[in-house]
């Protein structure tokens, strides 16, 4: 996948966020890490997920509310224009808790998605993971 200059990229599972520009070309990714905006303390995510046999501790619960407020804070960086074009890396279940929550804005900008653990992992194996996509 090429990255377009300057576009965001949200490295996100269901306890970490690191954001990144890419500072280079579409072809020539370069990541700068962005200091995360602040993130609201949530200890449940989507309404109607209960601890239960199918979903068995509060840990789930904590990385819903968790991808819930990474999702709010990208919707109010998009609706004060502070990116453009938006590439999300996430591990698979919190990708899907987080599509739940997009604004438009947030959803016209993103460019490419990528559903895989990266957090934790050094820029280049992410940049490696953005170009074999």
């Amino acid at each position: 996948m090429n990255l377009p200059s300057n576009a965001l990229v949200a490295v996100v599972d269901g306890e970490k966020l690191a954001l990144f520009r890419n500072s280079g070309s579409a072809t020539d990714i370069q990541l700068t890490a962005v200091d995360a905006p602040p993130l609201e303390d949530r200890v449940v995510g989507s309404a109607g997920r209960n601890s239960s046999d199918a979903n068995p501790d509060n840990d789930t619960q904590a990385e819903d509310g968790f991808a819930m407020s990474v999702a709010q804070a990208l919707n109010g960086w998009a609706l004060k224009n502070k990116f453009d074009k938006l590439v999300v890396i996430a591990a698979p279940k919190t990708m899907g808790e987080l599509r739940k929550h997009w604004h438009k804005e947030v959803e016209g900008a993103i460019v490419g998605e990528l559903t895989k653990t990266l957090t934790g992992h050094s820029t280049d194996e992410i940049i490696k993971s953005i170009q074999a996509a």
